[in-house]
């Protein structure tokens, strides 16, 4: 199935390892032209040596303030454009919820809330103008079934999910979609740091779920949280 995605430009955060290098990596092998960004330059130089098309490899921390635009700059620099948005950010330590501690808890906003919205902002504009863009953002099933171990996730994608179904409103008829993937257990680093076992996903395969909501056969697909999770939340919404 042709997605029709040769030739976009897209950026993908968090992208040199697990869900976000399989994103890139899929987007990649459609044909998009992808600007890579994390803080690991070696990790990075390695995923970008993995995608058979063309790259840009930025090594930079997302959750900076500055750093969401001056990544929109470079694609826009270095490709003449931006199409496609997958934003993505390291998730927070683990916690219960009545022991959450302040601060940590304002990095978990910055990181998985804020971030995504900086992302988002800085994006729009070039999609607009174009009238055509896709936005995928990167959350957790916690969304819908949260984990009692994760409280700062929980809080800081489930507020995300609550702005990304406003915002998608705002979007329609513009030709720029909005979603969030949700994904649960994959067979990634992060879950090795959680001490998660058991059946999980492939890294690979959520990249081409991902890279379905980024084609023109997804068009009409926005406000929507998709969970990819084989079935393990057990929420009927």
């Amino acid at each position: 199935m042709d997605l029709g995605l040769s030739g976009k430009v897209a950026l993908v955060t968090a992208s040199s390892r697990g869900l976000g290098r399989g994103c890139a990596l899929a987007l990649s092998r459609e044909g998009a032209k992808v600007v890579l960004c994390a803080r690991d330059e070696a990790r990075l130089s390695a995923t970008a040596a993995d995608l058979p098309g063309e790259t840009l490899s930025i090594a930079a921390d997302v959750t900076d303030p500055d750093v969401p635009a001056s990544l929109v700059r470079a694609a826009l620099d270095r490709f003449g454009g931006l199409d496609i948005l997958v934003g993505n950010a390291g998730g927070p330590p683990p916690a219960r919820a009545l022991d959450v501690d302040e601060d940590a808890l304002l990095q978990a906003l910055n990181a998985n809330l804020l971030t995504q919205i900086r992302l988002v902002q800085a994006s729009l504009p070039h999609m607009r103008s174009a009238g055509w863009g896709r936005i995928v953002l990167l959350t957790s099933w916690g969304i819908k079934q949260p984990i009692p171990t994760l409280a700062y996730s929980n809080t800081a994608r489930t507020g995300l999910w609550a702005w990304a179904k406003t915002a998608a409103q705002d979007l329609a008829g513009t030709g720029v979609t909005l979603n969030l993937v949700a994904p649960g257990p994959h067979a990634t680093d992060r879950m090795k740091e959680l001490g998660t076992t058991g059946r999980m996903g492939d890294a690979e395969d959520f990249g081409r779920i991902v890279a379905f909501l980024c084609s023109n056969s997804a068009a009409f697909v926005s406000g929507a949280a998709l969970q990819v999770d084989g079935g393990a939340s057990l929420g009927l919404l």
